[in-house]
């Protein structure tokens, strides 16, 4: 049984609103001065399909999802699911089918061996191989602690974020190796989230900021609030805004950081900090942050879905929903600047949003009441300057 489509949104038709919005409804060749401004919109997702139990997902909770080409993962409080593109179809895992624990609360893929490694809410990590799943635990492994909240493949090497440190097992040799305050730069050993990019993992961590670990040199540097207060971001964009970090992605030489208390983005000399209050941002509390390019990343947030689509000119698109009449807008902003409110249909599954990642153009989310997609409709998403001829040629 395949997802619901929302009633899609004509890019045409949008682009002629946001346009409208901008120029204050007079067409666009009158107002050849601003052109300049309306080609700076963002692409909004007006397309979106839906899926919960119905549709064959165990559990309408999604805490993980990873795209693996035809494949898209999904860990759920009640199972694993894995949905195949060309069937339309999921395919269902739970402790009766060998799944080692229940909650399945982060998912990575080796890209060279197709290995699926699980990290579980209270039951370790676990890898899923050819029909056949491994479980590792404290009991008869070097994984520090059962409760993993995050996982991320670096070379042979599998990364856990787990409540007291984290655990790095090479696949390889058969060997762990295990970080908490006593060997890694660690004030408080509650790891969050765990990414690898280029070289370099970064680890999120609960009252100890953003750690780096350099897989070259074996050698970590820490990112905390310069500051030293916790309760308040003494100076601006002096650091990290908060120590209490949730998620970490490093894309393009770019990490962007989530906390309990705003998000931020890190260039390897300036930083840049994100609150509610000044820009796009749904809510200060972040639960997981992906970022797409240098430019471009999607916050996950207890109150939407918050995408800065554009970092040189601040231009955002915030996804809210109204889950009971199965409505939602999108609200294009540059900074505090609100351009348009664009009704786009039944957007995200439920406002509270927990994952995201890319397949494409489109966009996998997980919520606490259903999975969605984001359809690009074959359009590269980021500002219309950069798309515009396909924009204005899209089907209504």
């Amino acid at each position: 049984m395949r997802g619901r489509y929302s009633k899609p949104f004509g890019q045409a038709a949008l682009a002629a609103a946001l346009a409208a919005a901008v120029w204050g409804g007079e067409a666009p060749a009158s107002r050849p001065a601003r052109a300049k401004e309306a080609l700076g919109l963002p692409y909004v997702y007006t397309k979106w399909e839906h899926f919960t139990k119905k549709d064959g997902l165990p559990n309408e909770h999604i805490f993980a999802v990873k795209v693996d080409g035809p494949r898209v993962w999904v860990g759920t409080e009640d199972g694993l699911a894995c949905y195949d593109k060309r069937t339309g179809k999921f395919r269902v895992w739970k402790e009766k089918d060998g799944l080692p624990w229940r909650v399945v609360s982060a998912i990575d893929v080796d890209p060279k061996t197709g290995d699926v490694w699980l990290g579980m809410f209270g039951g370790g990590l676990a890898r899923f191989s050819a029909g056949r799943f491994d479980h590792y635990h404290q009991l008869n492994s070097g994984l520090v602690n059962d409760v993993v909240y995050g996982v991320a493949v670096e070379h042979d090497n599998v990364w856990a974020a787990t409540t007291a440190g984290a655990s790095r097992y090479d696949t390889v040799r058969d060997k762990w190796t295990i970080f908490t305050e006593k060997n890694a730069p660690m004030e408080e050993i509650w790891n969050y989230g765990v990414c690898y990019n280029d070289g370099l993992v970064y680890l999120g961590i609960w009252g100890s900021g953003v750690l780096e670990y350099n897989v070259a040199t074996g050698r970590w540097k820490d990112y905390v609030d310069p500051d030293g207060e916790m309760e308040i971001d003494l100076y601006r964009d002096d650091g990290i805004v908060h120590v209490i970090t949730t998620g970490v992605s490093y894309v393009d030489k770019i990490l962007w950081v989530t906390t309990y208390f705003g998000a931020c983005r890190y260039d390897g000399r300036h930083w840049r900090g994100y609150y509610q209050h000044e820009c796009g941002l749904p809510s200060d509390f972040n639960n997981f942050v992906k970022g797409r390019s240098a430019n471009e990343a999607w916050f996950c947030t207890d109150k939407g879905l918050g995408v800065l689509a554009d970092f040189p000119t601040d231009t955002w698109v915030k996804y809210v929903t109204d889950g009971d009449r199965h409505d939602g807008y999108a609200f294009v902003q540059r900074g505090t600047n609100v351009v348009a409110k664009v009704h786009t249909g039944f957007n995200l599954s439920h406002n509270y949003v927990l994952c995201v990642d890319f397949d494409g153009d489109d966009a996998w989310i997980g919520t606490s009441e259903g999975l969605c997609r984001a359809i690009g409709e074959g359009i590269t998403p980021g500002c219309v300057r950069r798309v515009k001829k396909r924009t204005q040629a899209a089907p209504e």
